[in-house]
């Protein structure tokens, strides 16, 4: 089943770059973003996390706390953050990824003529109820943090 706007987000505990575990439940009474990409210092998954944090200053104004996810484990995430300054969390979402598939972003992947599971760049707003307010199958990496300020008229 595909997750619409409206729709209770799945709550979810996960661990953080240090380890600490992180519940989605811990926000309620304020937006947050969760954006799901393959991997920590790849191209793409680069560029939305430095946009997000060259669009910090925004979402800190208006509370909104963004958790990015993949697969990638603790010391990864923390080289990642370490490396472009990233002022928010990541989260660990480790085979067979139970949250990813839990939000529709985590399935059969084509690259250069391969088939493999893998996780989908989607990224969710969900409101302070813990209701999903927006969903984005489409991301542009380089504009993702842009296009929900904007979409939220925040911008």
């Amino acid at each position: 089943m595909t997750l619409q706007i409206g729709d209770p987000a799945p709550d979810f505990t996960l661990p953080d770059q240090s380890g600490t575990e992180v519940k989605l439940s811990q926000f309620k009474g304020q937006r947050v973003v969760i954006y799901f990409y393959p991997k920590d210092d790849t191209p793409g998954c680069t560029k939305e996390a430095c946009n997000f944090r060259d669009q910090w200053g925004a979402f800190e104004k208006q509370a909104i706390t963004v958790l990015g996810i993949s697969k990638d484990g603790a010391s990864s995430h923390a080289k990642f953050i370490a490396k472009y300054d990233l002022p928010f969390t990541l989260l660990s979402d480790a085979e067979p990824c139970a949250v990813a598939a839990a939000y529709g972003s985590y399935g059969l992947k084509k690259f250069m003529g391969k088939e493999y599971m893998g996780m989908m760049r989607h990224t969710f707003v969900v409101d302070a109820e813990g209701k999903i307010e927006k969903i984005y199958t489409k991301v542009k990496s380089e504009t993702m943090a842009d296009d929900i300020l904007s979409d939220l008229g925040l911008a």
